[in-house]
């Protein structure tokens, strides 16, 4: 059971936008890495853009799922996952990051903001720590 990628993404007029990510690509050989990392962002984007406001689902892609929870103001976040994974803790977690970043990172940051210019640090931190409790489970 393992995460892969933990996205904060804002649903906007006219298209989705990467906030914030963290990733863990240590179990892909070194070469792969970079593009399994671009593989990751760019389905967490296209599959915020599917998802209604207000919406959750989880979605096969390739060997992943990949769980995303749209909340009506746009707020969107995206575990990847492999498919032994619980459904229910991955939107745990979403419900969790995404409270904590919405009371941490201002609103009217979202529409224009970026990884480079979101500060939000957490992410890093929930990757590998539900990736340790479920090891141990």
């Amino acid at each position: 059971m393992r995460l892969y990628s933990l996205s904060v993404l804002y649903k906007g007029d006219p298209k989705v936008h990467l906030l914030k990510a963290a990733y863990d690509v240590s179990t892909f050989n070194f070469f792969q890495r970079s593009s399994v990392q671009e593989f990751m962002t760019f389905t967490s984007q296209l599959i915020a853009e599917r998802s209604a406001l207000g919406s959750r689902a989880s979605v096969k892609e390739q060997e992943y799922l990949c769980h995303v929870y749209v909340r009506n103001d746009g707020l969107a976040g995206v575990v990847i996952a492999d498919n032994e994974y619980p459904q229910r803790v991955c939107f745990t977690l979403l419900d969790k990051v995404l409270d904590e970043f919405s009371r941490q990172v201002s609103k009217m940051d979202w529409p224009s903001g970026s990884p480079a210019t979101i500060s939000y640090s957490a992410l890093d931190g929930y990757l590998s720590k539900y990736q340790v409790q479920t090891a141990e489970t």
